[in-house]
């Protein structure tokens, strides 16, 4: 169990302490049902109900409600509070971490050309094929495939049955979860005569580094020139990457967004659970994409964009979805009568 003083939280965030300094906190939890144990925290200004009847034994909260926490056995005040939450959930977490001493488990399996920094760890039932390196406190967890000339770079962490293909390169500080697939072949045909003629994919996935790639995701291997994701991405579970796709630097994906082949995302955008961008489509840095919307055609300028059909009772959405369907037929008449009143 972590036991942590609100005092040290407070130095840990470089945040103001108010009240007891010795308040003993052994648990990170809401502010609904929390005790005086409890560390929580407090960044939405419509919760505030909430912080007034909470039984937290110290609170992080922003500068602007020190009247708020007045009172309070203990609050300490951040300038960005879910900023000061982060930290502190990493560095509870790293408190929480059974260190796995360095080493090759004796039943993982690693080619005689491959390069595994001493200070790394290979897990149970692993492979790393030929030719493939693995950097400095890198983790490859149970189960882990990393294929031929495949390379991990330092403190990057790959957990349990990730596939990490040949070629493939990720950066430092990566976190893969379990089941994702790195380098699956991209989805290339070319029509034949009533059937499917395979385009071999060529290339590769080049990740940089503090990327964080999320359970069961599938990044595909580039045709002719690699997969690109930028520096510090962040990508939910269940997230399909095309082949040839570009990524900037710390760009953002929710749950099941998928990204159609050669699409170029931008910087420090983000797309909503759900949302899909069709292939060879741009979207410019700063572009931010609602969930379930389906981008049809390049954003250029940064900005919120939807494109979310409103769910509504059954009877109510056929009616309205037939509206729909006939919106060309009645755009043309409507240019019709006002045709005809510019002519009289």
């Amino acid at each position: 169990m972590v036991r942590v003083t609100s005092q040290e939280v407070a130095a840990h965030v470089d945040g103001e302490l108010l009240g007891d300094s010795g308040r003993v906190l052994t648990r990170i939890g809401p502010l609904q049902g929390a005790d005086g144990s409890t560390l929580s925290f407090l960044s939405n200004p419509r919760y505030r109900s909430q912080l007034a009847a909470s039984q937290a034994g110290c609170v992080l909260v922003g500068v602007a409600d020190r009247s708020h926490v007045a009172g309070r056995p203990c609050a300490i005040l951040c300038a960005d509070p879910y900023l000061a939450y982060a930290r502190v959930s990493q560095w509870w977490a790293a408190q929480q971490r059974h260190d796995v001493p360095p080493g090759i488990h004796p039943s993982a399996v690693v080619a005689p050309s491959a390069h595994v920094d001493p200070s790394a760890v290979i897990g149970a039932l692993a492979v790393v094929e030929e030719g493939a390196r693995i950097g400095a406190r890198a983790r490859v967890g149970a189960h882990c495939l990393v294929g031929r000339e495949a390379e991990i770079g330092a403190d990057t962490c790959l957990a349990g049955r990730v596939t990490f293909a040949e070629r493939c390169r990720i950066g430092a500080r990566g976190l893969v979860h379990p089941g994702a697939v790195i380098g699956a072949d991209g989805f290339g045909f070319a029509p034949a005569g009533g059937r499917w003629e395979k385009i071999e994919q060529l290339a590769a996935v080049s990740i940089g580094d503090d990327v964080e790639i999320g359970a069961n995701t599938c990044i595909d291997r580039g045709a002719l020139e690699d997969t690109v994701l930028g520096d510090g991405v962040k990508l939910d579970n269940l997230v399909q990457i095309g082949h040839n796709v570009q990524v900037g630097a710390h760009t953002a994906m929710a749950g099941c967004v998928g990204v159609a082949g050669s699409a170029r995302i931008g910087a420090h955008c983000t797309l909503g659970g759900g949302a899909i961008v069709l292939g060879h489509l741009e979207l410019a840095d700063h572009v931010h994409v609602s969930a379930a919307t389906v981008v049809t055609r390049s954003i250029l300028r940064p900005g919120q964009y939807t494109g979310v059909f409103p769910f509504d009772d059954n009877a109510s959405w056929e009616k309205n979805a037939a509206t729909l369907r006939q919106l060309h037929a009645m755009r043309d008449r409507l240019r019709a009568i006002e045709s005809r009143q510019r002519t009289t």
